[in-house]
């Protein structure tokens, strides 16, 4: 009798019923807790997900090799879970090795003699193809590119503009009208035959080894400064071939850009059409010179409006550049091999 009630107003009926579901919540209870308190226990795949991405850099791009033993892409640029290396003996675990292309050069005796079955191959290159050789022997060879292109698979230009809330404007002094640094300087390029027309209408100030004037490191930008307009001229015409001259030599320095590049539609899809001048918007370079030698001071200071909108940031460090590799790295396709790059460059 002393049972009857209790078992009479209970939901699950009988009493055996109700020991089963309170067991099996039991049991469900502790296998949960399992993953809680053991997670190193979890699935392959979760456990691999949490491994830092290795990425092995066979030759390092510039000639002095920097220190990345460290967690040097979360330390500098706040990308995690991202490893670099320069140790080839680490080669069987890297899942990226990345090649610069002027390092290639030499010849297939500079790769590793084998590739890990789901190790990708990155080919990386920030010349032009007019000044990149030696591209048909490495068909069916690499998995990425890492180019200028916007098309690459990692895309790193020379620069960028980026928003910053500062609405002011910084137009450094001005002492002179044009100014031009050249270290390589071949009659035939294009840049070459514009300048030798352009000079017949206005002076320009040289500077650079071509000239014999060699700016140091840090004169650079002071220099560069002190005149209203700037040659940016690239030494070869390639879609999205856009380098330092434009955003360190003249964005950066507070110049005005005058550009010899790829068409204006180009240098718009990374900078504002109000921020630079182009060659090809002139019927001459007569025109183009008198275009410069008579803007007023209130036409000339609408070309550093974008200085209200955006800050200039170059992009000159290799970490920081193979970094991004780590950001790219789970949209990018696996399995796949250019099988003719140089066809895909010379596009």
């Amino acid at each position: 009798v002393t049972w009857a009630l209790p078992l009479r107003w209970s939901p699950w009926g009988r009493p055996g019923v109700k020991a089963l579901v309170t067991a099996g919540l039991f049991v469900t209870t502790l296998w949960n807790m399992r993953f809680f308190l053991n997670p190193s226990k979890g699935s392959g795949e979760d456990s691999k997900r949490r491994e830092p991405l290795v990425i092995l850099v066979w030759e390092w791009p510039s000639k002095q090799v920097p220190n990345v033993s460290r967690d040097v892409c979360r330390e500098l640029y706040g990308i995690t879970g991202c490893q670099l290396t320069t140790e080839r003996q680490l080669l069987h675990q890297a899942n990226v090795v990345v090649f610069l292309h002027s390092r290639l050069q030499p010849g297939r005796d500079r790769l590793p003699k084998e590739r890990l079955p789901g190790q990708n191959w990155v080919w990386v290159s920030l010349e032009s193809p007019s000044n990149t050789r030696a591209l048909a022997e490495w068909n069916q060879t690499f998995n990425w590119v890492m180019t200028y292109r916007q098309d690459s698979d990692i895309f790193i230009p020379y620069g960028k503009l980026v928003p910053n809330r500062s609405a002011t404007m910084n137009i450094p002094a001005k002492t002179n009208l044009v100014s031009w640094v050249i270290s390589n300087y071949h009659r035939t390029q294009k840049r070459a035959e514009v300048y030798r027309n352009l000079s017949k209408y206005l002076h320009v100030n040289i500077y650079g080894k071509a000239n014999n004037k060699p700016l140091c490191k840090d004169c650079l930008l002071p220099t560069i400064s002190k005149s209203k307009f700037y040659l940016a001229f690239e030494n070869s015409i390639h879609r999205d071939y856009i380098t330092e001259k434009l955003w360190r030599n003249s964005l950066l320095a507070g110049t005005v850009p005058v550009v010899l590049g790829p068409p204006r539609a180009n240098y718009e899809q990374f900078v504002p059409a109000d921020s630079f001048i182009h060659v090809n918007d002139f019927g001459s370079l007569e025109e183009l010179a008198t275009f410069l030698k008579t803007m007023n001071s209130s036409r000339y200071r609408q070309f550093f409006a974008w200085q209200r909108r955006f800050s200039v940031k170059l992009y000159t460090d290799w970490r920081e550049r193979i970094c991004t590799i780590c950001t790219a790295y789970p949209r990018l396709p696996h399995g796949h091999l250019y099988p003719d790059l140089q066809s895909w460059f010379n596009s």
